[in-house]
């Protein structure tokens, strides 16, 4: 395993592949993954990096795992529950369990950042119709989201 790994640019790293956000799906726009570090040695956690382009976003979802967030690139906007927040370089964001959340690009430049998830976690679920409704009531959450 690697002690030590090279920043070659904004956002990209030696050896470190760019990935699809997710395989298919068309709930996302404009966003790449990088796997940092994938557990191992008694790291019992993944270290992602997100990047999405401006206008672009994440998922709509939410997981029974926590994420630890740390923006590195850029400004943005995420909704966490029921709240929308701005965003700028080393903000810091925790998704508790449970939680609806969703990444927003502004629209000037690429937004990147770091997630910190456990090695073992649940699959995402996405929103049905009644979740999407529920969400919606409020006008800020229904103008910010994405689906």
């Amino acid at each position: 395993m690697k002690t030590h790994i090279r920043r070659t640019g904004d956002g990209r790293w030696e050896g470190v592949p760019v990935s699809a956000y997710k395989p298919g799906g068309t709930h996302f726009a404009g966003i790449t993954r990088q796997l940092l570090f994938d557990g191992g040695e008694g790291l019992g956690c993944q270290l992602r990096y997100f990047e999405i382009e401006p206008g672009g976003h994440s998922s709509l979802e939410r997981h029974r795992h926590v994420h630890a967030i740390m923006v590195i690139r850029g400004e943005g906007r995420v909704l966490v529950g029921d709240r929308v927040l701005d965003l700028a370089t080393h903000d810091l964001v925790r998704v508790p369990p449970l939680t609806w959340h969703q990444f927003r690009a502004g629209e000037g430049e690429p937004f990147g950042f770091l997630c910190m998830v456990d090695c073992g976690r649940d699959t995402p679920e996405r929103p049905d119709a009644g979740v999407l409704a529920e969400l919606r009531r409020d006008p800020a959450v229904a103008d910010f989201i994405r689906v």
